[in-house]
């Protein structure tokens, strides 16, 4: 994949940033040499490598998945500025 200047300025556009035509052309070679050290890694033969979820060989404890907060209505909406039947009670946000 190639950047050109058009794309460096498409970005620049979509993420508010602006840039000088210099500032455009360093960019643009920044780009191209990110994108030639990714396409280096893609070289990598990595069929016979397992997922790599920790550096360190542990299993994470399990624990039941249940609810245990909740069953206390008057707790959760105690600092509520304002409820009504249970629920919090918010001002209208679209017309």
């Amino acid at each position: 994949m190639t950047i050109d200047k058009n794309t460096v300025a498409r970005i620049a556009s979509l993420a508010r940033i602006r840039l000088t035509e210099d500032e455009q052309n360093t960019m643009t070679k920044e780009f191209q040499s990110i994108l030639s050290w990714v396409d280096q890694l893609q070289e990598v033969n990595t069929d016979d490598v397992p997922p790599l979820t920790s550096v360190v060989e542990i299993t994470l404890p399990l624990r039941e998945d249940k609810v245990t907060d909740g069953g206390y209505p008057e707790d959760v909406l105690a600092n509520a500025p304002k409820q009504a039947a249970g629920f919090f009670v918010v001002p209208k946000v679209i017309e």
